[in-house]
């Protein structure tokens, strides 16, 4: 049966991590910005039924929940901390998400950006309830798009977005340069 072990701050104070007792996914991410975008995704269309909910983030063993503003925390914990208990992980469909990173082969330069991200910055990211996704890379240019609380916090949009440049220059090239695609 899944429990909530923990309820995490974000750095997006509309968006709270939520750590889960068993794995919900192996490897990928699931990001919802509405309740049509979950339409075939049970977990995430189930918590869009609470009120209040406006994005829904989950991988691993955590799901990061963003609120509307003008909703308490009071009104949208509890319902999601019930509907966790009885839902049946069953449900959570296999990966059907390919992206054009997975359907074509990756080039050298993008392998090893990834590389740095899976080592660096996603599990940075994941600390805070968030996750990142590499949407294309144009010549040197890397468009990158944020995921759970990430999505809409402040300090994501601009100051790790030049953290993450200035790491892949460091590391893969000085003339990389990341913008965002949210």
């Amino acid at each position: 049966m899944l429990q909530v072990q923990d309820v995490d701050l974000t750095p997006n104070p509309q968006a709270l991590k939520f750590v889960i007792n068993e794995k919900l996914l192996k490897k990928e991410t699931r990001n919802f910005k509405s309740k049509v975008e979950a339409a075939n995704d049970p977990l995430a269309l189930g918590i869009f039924e609470i009120p209040g909910v406006v994005s829904v983030f989950y991988m691993d063993k955590f799901i990061t929940i963003e609120k509307d503003a003008k909703v308490a925390w009071g009104q949208i914990q509890r319902p999601f901390v019930e509907f966790i208990k009885n839902f049946d992980k069953a449900l959570i469909p296999e990966e059907t998400i390919t992206t054009a990173a997975n359907t074509e082969e990756e080039t050298a330069l993008l392998k090893k950006v990834n590389e740095i991200l899976d080592q660096r910055v996603r599990p940075a990211l994941a600390g805070d309830g968030g996750g990142l996704e590499v949407t294309g890379m144009e010549g040197m240019t890397l468009k990158i798009r944020y995921q759970g609380a990430c999505g809409s916090c402040p300090s994501s949009i601009r100051g790790t977005l030049v953290a993450i440049e200035n790491l892949l220059r460091r590391e893969v090239n000085p003339s990389i340069m990341v913008v965002s695609d949210n």
